[in-house]
């Protein structure tokens, strides 16, 4: 596992600096100057000369990478174009909420899934199958943002059971916190959820026709050893794939769905940046999300290599 671990980790290398260099290329080439944003029509040439100056504008493009660059390697994301503040320090401040709203999102969508899916598979074509595969077409079909307003017209709206807007830090209160993120993170993992259902039940199905599954019957064990030891073990590699996948997905849906609730995570502080064109700030933003993206992948392949020996170096 380590020869793995090493192996995975020096292939982020090249990976992080491509993506780099594609940011920082792209980020350049907006066809608006930073110091016309900055300072406006009401600038001088002076001091529009003096600014370009002090923010380095004037050297050459790979000289500015190679600063911008070796700052970030150094956790220092540069400053906001707009309010002067620290790039790094805003997005570690939105990340936490950003982050539990999506691993609610990924708790909810991994057991409903598992759930449905391995229910799905223990009784095929029956009600329960028919009603699991439904509950997947509608899932995947519809969107997170409309369920989320769905969502609250029904449990915030009418029945008051959960705040509409607004998030509570857990350090504050975790059962407000808990109250907070409840119908985002339904709203968020309900596309996922239907898909690691499907994913589930196609593998539980071949896994349930296979030898050594009627071996274990044979010996008399229990049927909840015999799905949960061998059947469910074996059938969750090739979906450990798809929770990858997922996962991923509930990070970038997880910056719609804010918008949604009226959440300051990360999507909000992209959208303005976006918005603003502050360049600094969305340089900030695509590298920590594809950080983040990064560790998934990475805890994914160290969990495949886990489940699947085979899959580790020999």
């Amino acid at each position: 596992m380590f020869r793995l671990l090493l192996r995975r980790l020096l292939a982020l290398v090249p990976l992080l600096f491509l993506v780099s260099v594609l940011t920082f290329s792209f980020t350049a080439m907006l066809p608006s100057d930073p110091v016309d944003l900055i300072l406006g029509d009401t600038g001088t040439t002076e001091q529009h000369d003096m600014l370009r100056e002090r923010m380095g504008l004037n050297d050459p493009v790979v000289v500015r990478y190679a600063r911008w660059l070796g700052n970030a390697v150094q956790g220092d994301l540069g400053t906001s174009f707009f309010n002067s503040v620290d790039v790094t320090r805003a997005v570690m401040q939105r990340m936490p909420v950003t982050l539990s709203l999506t691993a609610v999102a990924a708790l909810i969508a991994i057991a409903t899934g598992i759930a449905a899916g391995v229910a799905a598979a223990l009784y095929p074509r029956s009600w329960i199958d028919r009603l699991a595969t439904i509950g997947a077409t509608f899932g995947q079909a519809v969107p997170n943002f409309w369920f989320g307003l769905i969502l609250v017209a029904i449990f915030a709206v009418n029945l008051h059971w959960f705040p509409a807007t607004g998030f509570t830090p857990i350090s504050q209160s975790p059962w407000d916190w808990l109250r907070s993120v409840t119908l985002p993170a339904v709203a968020l993992g309900l596309s996922s959820s239907a898909a690691i259902a499907r994913q589930v039940r196609s593998a539980m199905v071949g896994v349930l026709q296979m030898d050594y599954i009627r071996a274990a019957r044979a010996q008399g064990l229990s049927a909840r050893r015999v799905i949960l030891r061998h059947a469910l073990t074996n059938a969750m590699v090739p979906v450990i794939a798809v929770l990858s996948f997922q996962i991923t997905v509930l990070l970038g849906g997880a910056l719609i769905v804010e918008q949604v609730f009226a959440i300051n995570g990360l999507g909000t502080l992209a959208i303005t940046a976006v918005r603003q064109q502050d360049i600094p700030m969305i340089q900030g933003l695509v590298l920590v999300m594809v950080g983040m993206v990064v560790l998934v992948q990475l805890a994914t392949d160290i969990l495949y290599g886990l489940l699947n020996p085979k899959a580790r170096p020999s």
